[in-house]
């Protein structure tokens, strides 16, 4: 039924598994879907709250994930919360035409969750995790998308994360560079 339900009737095949290891290729018109259906997205008002990875999101959540990347005295506070996919990967997208699919988990998130998750399951391919970042560069350069990178750092970084994974690497050096930015603002 899921089958079904969730991909027979997308305009294409889901581009890949939720972390790439090769670049799509993707056409300048499917970036600028995926850049409509997020400000689109984001514009809305809801009451519902994400579940990235089926745990609500919180501030206190989001604080405890990225202290280890913070010193003390730095505030954690995410401020401006939007709507959010809250599990944008590449499993969840299709491709050459931009279909958004999988919305289970979506509700009122930090801005720049969706563009930090796309992204972190981008750093495997160099262009391509740079090619998320400056196409949603207004969300990721916010306050907001910041702590929201350092949050997913903090996933892929875990305790629990393969040694071989080729996202931990760029994973702990924007981890650096934006906790150094955060600490001399």
């Amino acid at each position: 039924m899921w089958r079904v339900d969730e991909t027979d009737l997308l305009p294409g095949e889901p581009i890949g598994t939720s972390v790439l290891a090769a670049d799509p290729g993707l056409p300048d018109e499917w970036w600028h879907a995926l850049n409509a259906s997020l400000d689109a997205l984001g514009a809305q008002r809801t009451t519902r709250v994400a579940t990235p990875d089926t745990v609500t999101i919180t501030q206190h959540g989001v604080a405890e994930a990225i202290r280890r990347f913070l010193p003390d005295g730095i505030d954690m506070t995410a401020n401006e919360w939007r709507p959010a996919h809250a599990d944008l990967n590449w499993a969840n997208v299709t491709g050459p035409e931009f279909c958004l699919f999988d919305w289970e988990d979506w509700g009122m998130a930090p801005r720049g969750l969706d563009a930090a998750s796309l992204w972190g399951n981008s750093l495997a391919v160099p262009a391509l995790a740079e090619r998320v970042r400056h196409e949603r560069r207004h969300d990721l350069e916010s306050r907001d998308g910041k702590l929201m990178t350092l949050f997913v750092c903090a996933k892929i970084l875990a305790p629990d994360a393969h040694p071989e994974d080729p996202r931990l690497e760029p994973a702990r050096r924007m981890a650096a560079q934006i906790a150094e930015h955060l600490h001399t603002d």
